[in-house]
């Protein structure tokens, strides 16, 4: 498995202090914890690396909060573990956030799918070997050859959005990223549940 996960490419600008809307990040751990517990989001022990994200909209137009980056291994987060994005350069490959950590390494990819749409409210990104290898090129799939974290990735989300039922099922796998998968909502009880519920196939399958 080559793990490239956990690791800044944009261009940080982070102001350390106490996070924003700070109340928002209770609505983040409540749907963080089952998908914790479910092994979505957490650490690679043999790599020293933490994986998965969760988002929600917050603040003023195109601002959203998110887990920090290397989180993943914390088994109950308060406020102290997200950021608020205050404003983003997709193709300027820019990202600013306030908080006291730095914003998600997939804060990028984030701003971009909230961009697709003003209904979408919270985005999840988790990572399933298993789930990835099912649902491969089964739901919509970015390009083998885009990473995370990068302006091309946020183009490849655009892609999909346009001509794909990524659209409509608010579900896509990531390729180029191994055990990446992604899931957005109205809010986070719709997008956390999106991905759980793919944990828990339906009965005789």
């Amino acid at each position: 498995m080559t793990i490239d996960e956990g690791y800044v490419k944009y261009q940080s600008f982070w102001t350390k202090a106490p996070v924003p809307h700070a109340a928002a990040t209770e609505e983040l751990e409540t749907w963080r914890r089952p998908l914790h517990a479910a092994g979505l989001i957490g650490y690679y022990e043999e790599h020293g690396i933490g994986y998965g994200n969760i988002s929600i909209r917050c603040g003023e137009p195109g601002q959203f909060m998110i887990s920090g980056t290397q989180t993943g291994h914390i088994e109950t987060t308060d406020k102290t573990h997200y950021a608020l994005v205050t404003s983003y350069g997709i193709h300027f490959n820019r990202v600013c956030c306030v908080g006291p950590v730095q914003a998600s390494s997939e804060a990028m990819t984030h701003a971009a799918i909230y961009e697709l749409d003003s209904n979408i409210g919270a985005i999840v990104h988790v990572h399933s070997g298993k789930l990835w290898h099912k649902l491969i090129d089964r739901l919509p799939t970015t390009a083998a050859d885009v990473a995370y974290g990068t302006p091309q990735m946020a183009d490849e989300f655009r892609r999909l959005f346009r001509d794909t039922e990524f659209r409509r099922t608010g579900l896509a796998v990531m390729a180029g990223h191994e055990e990446g998968i992604l899931s957005f909502g109205t809010n986070l009880e719709e997008a956390a549940t999106k991905v759980l519920d793919l944990k828990t196939p339906p009965p005789g399958d």
